[in-house]
């Protein structure tokens, strides 16, 4: 069943996330795909994720079609201007690539090109708009295409502190929904009970609404981001947990694996990331009994 099935008729999905090489050697993804194949419902793959320069999303979704896994790419207006855009997603639909995920771009004084000109000729509902010209069989320009595409798109919901940001973001994503995102994907939280409320919170859009996991690789991770991203959640319990550990890489996936199997009683989904750890996914899944 593809994923766009099983959210539809409201079951269970699973979806990995997978990094695109920073070169042209594609050997890790295709093994760390084809691990994942049959386990999960889709890939999902960023675009120049933090900043960062990558093989585009576009050509790794082409990958992941051919070896029978179904892609859903990233797709933001940081990079690019309403051409390039539309002209990528027409191809993506040719090259089997029908999900896509709009996201916010992050900012680029991070990543390892800062110099790189912002574009942002679209925000998030006016690329939403913009796949839903296509799929109607019109450019933004209003010319008729040969041929319509099938694009179902979803919305990446940013990180949430508090309960004041949360109806905002609720707000902000009832937008999205209304400009054609089929589906949400939320940002990772490391506190189940906050995570329940966030997840019934977004249930009021009437759209699937998918939970993300994050694989906490080690304590110095962990310390990194209860300090510098305190949306996490991530608590000293669970930091101290790691550290007490005798087999501290398997007590974090043990965590994430414990993580996607609570999201399973309360979200329609899961996605989960490894950050360059993907050889790791299979025994997340395994953890949480996917």
């Amino acid at each position: 069943m593809s994923f766009q099935s099983k959210l539809s008729s409201g079951e269970f999905a699973v979806l990995a996330e997978v990094d695109t090489p920073k070169g042209i050697d594609i050997s890790d993804l295709v093994s760390n795909a084809r691990h994942l194949k049959s386990r999960v419902d889709a890939v999902v793959i960023p675009d120049m994720d933090n900043g960062v320069m990558h093989m585009s999303a576009l050509a790794s979704g082409s990958l992941m079609h051919q070896q029978g896994i179904e892609p859903l790419i990233h797709v933001y207006g940081r990079d690019r201007n309403r051409m390039v855009l539309q002209g990528d997603l027409l191809s993506a639909h040719v090259l089997g690539i029908h999900n896509l995920l709009v996201v916010k771009g992050e900012d680029m004084i991070n990543g390892d090109h800062p110099d790189a000109k912002i574009v942002d000729d679209l925000d998030e509902i006016g690329i939403l708009e913009m796949i839903r010209s296509l799929n109607s069989g019109k450019d933004m320009a209003g010319f008729d295409l040969r041929g319509k595409p099938e694009l179902k798109a979803g919305y990446a919901v940013p990180p949430i502190a508090d309960e004041n940001q949360l109806s905002l973001e609720v707000a902000s994503a009832e937008k999205k929904v209304q400009a054609g995102a089929g589906y949400i994907i939320l940002p990772p939280v490391f506190d189940l009970n906050f995570y329940s409320r966030i997840i019934n919170a977004f249930k009021s859009l009437n759209v699937p609404v998918i939970a993300s996991v994050f694989l906490l690789k080690n304590v110095g991770m962990a310390r990194y981001i209860s300090i510098n991203d305190p949306n996490s959640r991530l608590s000293e319990d669970l930091i101290r947990r790691i550290r007490k550990s005798k087999d501290r890489e398997g007590e974090c996936i043990r965590i994430a694996g414990e993580m996607a199997g609570s999201l399973k009683e309360v979200a329609q989904g899961i996605k989960i990331s490894a950050l360059g750890w993907e050889d790791r996914l299979p025994a997340i899944l395994d953890s949480a009994g996917l």
